[in-house]
């Protein structure tokens, strides 16, 4: 039998031999065992504390003669905690409506009361595992979902699910009468940095912008990757105004000190394009975010530019950082 050091079995069973039998075979697995007389004391326990398993006797009374058997799986299918909880129901015969409570999934396996031990060793040890690898293919599964969704590089939002975010953030715009800005980013002539480095050297690179952008940025901001060496950061409930000052952040905290990677100290640079959502489709949004960047990188290195015109930073781009740091930069 698997080892369930941490976990609690639930023996619910009015039965002293039943409970003589049982209690030291489920102890065996290392999991604590938890006995309760009644069914109002099992529903209160399980809904109190999930355990890993519930052992349930039809013959348990209710000390409220309207609680049976049927109305306490009833109630407890209703709980949205113990839709995978495995339930062994033990049972004197075995009729059509345990047959159909199996079939429908409301429990996981039927025992006789007069099985031998061996036999409920099997039974148990067959549920057991069966839970644990459906909680390992749903496990799979949401990875899988979480993979679809990321870039696989950075750990960011991919391109697809950005834009679908956009559109739920959008949503929101429009029913709430809020602000939305993106901030459309480009690492300057990165295409340099990767012949002169390499690819692995420049992935690093892409890794730590990543890692010092995040640290710039609201729980529920969205950054993504749509392209190779661009970043777009979604900024609900933010203006243009307060996207500019967000941008002249992120030339300065996230590119002004150098990044170290592969021995070396390098110093890299951004153009950055700012459009405002106004609550109209993300495409069209995105489309004025990609031409505020093509502004900016005709602009020259370390711009900013914002669709709208509204706000149009002139701060001198930061320089590079003296040789008296004591870091030797790589430029060109």
């Amino acid at each position: 039998m698997l080892l369930y050091t941490n976990a609690t079995f639930l023996l619910a069973s009015p039965d002293p031999a039943l409970l003589a039998a049982l209690e030291p075979l489920l102890l065996a697995s290392g999991a604590r065992v938890e006995i309760v007389l009644t069914a109002e004391a099992a529903l209160t326990s399980i809904t109190g504390h999930l355990p890993a398993l519930v052992l349930l006797d039809t013959n348990l009374p209710g000390m409220d003669p309207r609680m049976t058997i049927s109305q306490l799986l009833a109630a407890l299918r209703g709980e949205d905690a113990t839709s995978r909880l495995p339930i062994v129901q033990i049972s004197d015969t075995v009729n059509q409506e345990a047959i159909d409570r199996l079939a429908e999934g409301v429990i996981h396996d039927l025992i006789p009361r007069s099985a031998e031990l061996p036999y409920w060793r099997l039974r148990i040890e067959m549920v057991l595992r069966s839970l644990h690898k459906a909680r390992e293919l749903d496990a799979l599964r949401e990875a899988a979902r979480l993979n679809a969704q990321m870039d696989h590089l950075t750990g960011v939002y991919n391109r697809e699910t950005l834009l679908a975010m956009l559109f739920r953030e959008t949503d929101r715009v429009q029913r709430m009468k809020s602000s939305l800005c993106l901030i459309l980013f480009d690492i300057d002539d990165f295409g340099h940095w990767n012949s002169r480095l390499g690819n692995d050297a420049c992935d690093e690179l892409l890794c730590q912008v990543v890692a010092r952008t995040t640290h710039l940025l609201r729980s529920y901001d969205l950054l993504g990757r749509p392209g190779k060496d661009e970043f777009l950061v979604a900024l609900p409930g933010c203006g243009t105004e307060n996207a500019v000052l967000l941008a002249e952040r992120l030339r300065v905290d996230v590119f002004c000190s150098p990044f170290r990677v592969a021995g070396d100290s390098i110093r890299l640079s951004a153009c950055f394009g700012i459009a405002s959502s106004h609550g109209r489709s993300p495409v069209v949004v995105l489309r004025e975010a990609e031409q505020a960047l093509q502004w900016a990188r005709t602009a020259g290195p370390e711009s900013i530019q914002c669709f709208d015109g509204s706000v149009n930073p002139c701060a001198a781009p930061v320089t590079f950082l003296s040789p008296s740091s004591g870091d030797e930069l790589l430029a060109w």
